[in-house]
């Protein structure tokens, strides 16, 4: 279905919305699209005009999600059931962007692992790698180099608050969180002259899907919505956002620890949050 009327949803009385929308539309490719902040910034951004190229696994919750915001936004959406950890897949996607005017990449797809590291699988480890660093990394420079030719581009990428230190009983998926977010900010800089926005999320608790795939416990979290509507709101300026009041709390009171101090109260958390202090008791009797 073609975009009948850009900008007359929902939301398109909202200046900053027709802002990015000039800026980065009229298309915009989202990762990870059918759940948590990825599905939550297709609905931002179908509402403030852009088409979309919708990518997840479950196709049929995908389809459904692109059906909806066709009808209620009039835009134009392309559902993908792909799987980032897949080279064959990424290709497809890549493909599938010949002939659209892409300004805008969501790279949201991704998931985490938790528990004692030598505990888990080899191979569950390398799929999130895949899926959050080499996915990222493959997406991240086509489009770059795609976006060289545009008067104005943006990248989304997602870090972590886990990612700010080493993080026993998620080491693994809080190194995954560190590559992205070193790899934003060295490319801010460096594609700034080709104005090309970097934007990195970097959350603590959201409350989605993320928790029970990674086999954690969340207490306190932010809605997947605040979220989401953080990161849309600094859509136009390159830099690294922590969306969510509970994230800016949890991260600006870690900031003022040293490091070291840092891990040992990321253990304590995560061990709570994996029920390793369960475990951990059951041994000592």
């Amino acid at each position: 279905m073609k975009n009948r009327a850009r900008g007359s949803g929902p939301g398109s009385g909202n200046e900053h919305a027709r802002r990015v929308l000039e800026a980065y539309g009229p298309w915009a490719v989202v990762t990870g699209a059918s759940d948590g902040m990825g599905r939550a910034l297709c609905e931002h951004l179908a509402r403030a005009g852009f088409n979309l190229v919708m990518v997840a696994r479950r196709g049929d919750v995908l389809a459904e999600l692109a059906n909806r915001l066709t009808r209620e936004c009039a835009v134009e959406t392309v559902p993908m059931s792909l799987d980032m950890g897949r080279a064959s897949d990424i290709d497809l996607l890549m493909a599938s962007v010949n002939g659209r005017d892409v300004g805008l990449l969501v790279a949201a797809a991704g998931y985490g692992t938790s528990g004692p590291f030598a505990a888990g699988t080899l191979e569950r480890e390398l799929d999130m790698l895949s899926v959050n660093c080499r996915a990222v990394l493959v997406l991240v420079h086509f489009f770059a180099s795609r976006f060289m030719d545009r008067r104005r581009s943006a990248i989304v990428m997602f870090g972590s608050l886990v990612g700010w230190q080493g993080t026993p009983y998620a080491a693994h998926y809080a190194a995954t969180k560190a590559y992205v977010q070193v790899l934003a900010e060295g490319l801010r800089v460096e594609l700034a002259p080709h104005n090309i926005d970097i934007l990195s999320a970097a959350p603590g608790p959201v409350a989605s899907g993320f928790a029970r795939r990674a086999g954690m416990r969340m207490g306190a979290a932010t809605s997947t919505t605040a979220a989401a509507a953080d990161i849309f709101r600094s859509l136009g300026r390159s830099g690294t956002i922590v969306p969510g009041a509970l994230g800016k709390l949890l991260t600006y009171s870690l900031a003022i620890l040293p490091r070291r101090l840092r891990i040992q109260v990321m253990a304590r958390v995560m061990r709570g949050m994996t029920g390793q202090h369960e475990e951990e008791s059951k041994r000592a009797r």
